[in-house]
């Protein structure tokens, strides 16, 4: 019989970590695996492809940071949600976060309410995205494939991460439309996600360097927009 169950995967050094979180998933009726280090989470992630990743960044020998980027270069996985599990609260990492295609960033010490109510507020974002229709967007040599979460330029495949893909797909969607900052937050994270200006500022200069300076248009003070 089919197991319909939501799949967790929970990556903390810290045992304790493992048995208070896990315990409290399980009682939400998630499936929950658990790793110690980011070479057994991939290995686990491979053969179970779970539906969330709560991986912490501060481990011994691979990191949170290079585990995700390692993650998000797997193309089972590329759909996978990533929270961090961090006590760090600089704005950097989250930057580093975010940039590598991290969905969410959840601060220690963890309190089961709040996890719980943001895994289901990702949850409800895999399931019911804020992003158009499936529908290819073709403008001026680029197409962007929803479906495949693919984008070519004249023939050539262009690599982009997750999230800087939902952002080109945004802007492309309607060229010479502004997208004010709040609307590039809330269709590409989510306003249950809390993310800074320079987040924002770090994914288009990514999509600047890997798509063409000419195609983003920075509107001061407001936001961006797709010209061609």
């Amino acid at each position: 019989m089919k197991n319909d169950l939501t799949k967790i995967l929970l990556v903390d050094d810290e045992q304790d970590i493992l048995e208070f979180v896990g315990y409290s998933l399980k009682k939400e009726g998630f499936e929950v695996f658990t790793a110690q280090n980011g070479k057994d989470a991939i290995a686990i992630a491979k053969k179970e492809i779970p539906d969330l990743i709560l991986l912490d960044i501060m481990m011994p020998e691979k990191d949170g940071i290079e585990t995700c980027n390692e993650i998000r270069e797997i193309h089972d996985l590329k759909n996978v949600l990533v929270a961090f599990l961090t006590a760090r609260n600089e704005d950097y990492s989250q930057i580093a976060g975010f940039e590598i295609g991290a969905d969410d960033y959840i601060t220690k010490p963890i309190r089961p309410r709040v996890l719980v109510s943001r895994i289901k507020a990702l949850l409800r974002r895999k399931n019911f995205p804020h992003s158009q229709p499936h529908t290819n967007v073709i403008v001026e040599g680029i197409i962007i494939d929803r479906e495949k979460y693919s984008v070519t330029k004249d023939g050539k495949h262009i690599d982009l991460r997750k999230k800087e893909f939902e952002l080109l797909a945004l802007l492309a969607e309607k060229p010479g439309k502004v997208f004010t900052r709040d609307a590039i937050l809330s269709n590409v994270w989510g306003n249950e996600i809390i993310v800074g200006d320079r987040t924002i500022d770090v994914h288009v200069n990514k999509l600047r360097e890997k798509v063409g300076e000419q195609y983003i248009r920075t509107i001061k003070g407001v936001g961006y927009k797709f010209e061609f």
